[in-house]
């Protein structure tokens, strides 16, 4: 069996754990597939603690919850600001609004990174739930007149099962008209652009500097912290960050972009490096 029809096994293994209700007796142990100890594998659980700690723990949760709570000060406190322009709020999708540690943990359980073909396969599902407090800060948004705008890096393939799911949870505005999926590129400098044209940009949300600003792409010096203290009071004011250990900009640094096995000698190197 390949890795792929593992990945959308273990998916629905998962879907339906989460839907038992009922306690069961333990059915007689069925056989695993075990994954052999390779650089995909071993380069998965790398990041098992991370997708733990998003997937299962109440501080991951509480602090989802206290991000939208800071929204909605800033959001009020923004929206003093006299402009002619209709408000907007923008945000992110993936982590942001919504929670796609299934797929990591499915993903983790084979020992399998991540692909476009199984990412897109979780995508299909539209079954992703909101992130704590979204929903709620996003209509409350709107009843204040904001526009809505979700900026994404989904692909133009997955717009139709984005809108379907963020539909189903009852976000505002879920139309094609406030989905700006990737065209391209992963900047997202331009669309944001596009929106503040017209829109007068009162508050951003994101789990990604990136989210904000593309300059926190560059992770060459002091990791990037120096950018944070540099731009700290535009942050306070107009950005919220919410909490996603499991990738991004901060593990792309370190491990680079080349193949699982560079992946896995990059960041062997980093934690000998950082060990000492």
């Amino acid at each position: 069996m390949n890795k792929p029809v593992l990945v959308l096994l273990a998916f629905a293994l998962f879907a339906c754990a989460q839907k038992r209700s009922v306690v069961e007796v333990a059915p007689s142990p069925i056989a695993v597939p075990t994954v052999p100890v390779d650089h995909m594998g071993e380069l998965a659980r790398y990041g098992s603690d991370a997708v733990l700690w998003q997937h299962a723990s109440a501080e991951a949760y509480r602090l989802q919850q206290q991000g939208y709570e800071l929204a909605r000060l800033r959001l009020v406190e923004n929206l003093k600001v006299a402009d002619k322009r209709p408000p907007a709020v923008i945000v992110d999708i993936d982590e942001t609004v919504l929670d796609n540690s299934p797929y990591q943990v499915a993903a983790i359980a084979i020992g399998h990174t991540f692909d476009q073909a199984s990412w897109k396969a979780w995508t299909d599902r539209s079954a992703a739930a909101a992130i704590p407090g979204a929903v709620a800060f996003l209509q409350y948004a709107r009843s204040l007149q904001c526009n809505i705008f979700y900026i994404t890096n989904r692909d133009l393939r997955e717009r139709a099962t984005t809108l379907r799911n963020l539909d189903s949870l009852g976000f505002p505005q879920a139309d094609e008209a406030h989905l700006l999926l990737m065209e391209g590129t992963s900047d997202k400098t331009e669309r944001r652009a596009r929106v503040a044209s017209d829109h007068q940009v009162v508050l951003l949300v994101g789990d990604q500097l990136r989210d904000f600003d593309e300059r926190f792409k560059d992770r060459s010096v002091n990791d990037g912290k120096s950018t944070v203290d540099t731009m700290a009071d535009t942050l306070a004011r107009y950005f919220i960050l919410l909490p996603n250990p499991m990738y991004g900009t901060y593990r792309d640094a370190v491990q680079g972009k080349g193949t699982d096995e560079e992946k896995h000698r990059n960041m062997d190197e980093w934690f000998q490096r950082n060990g000492k």
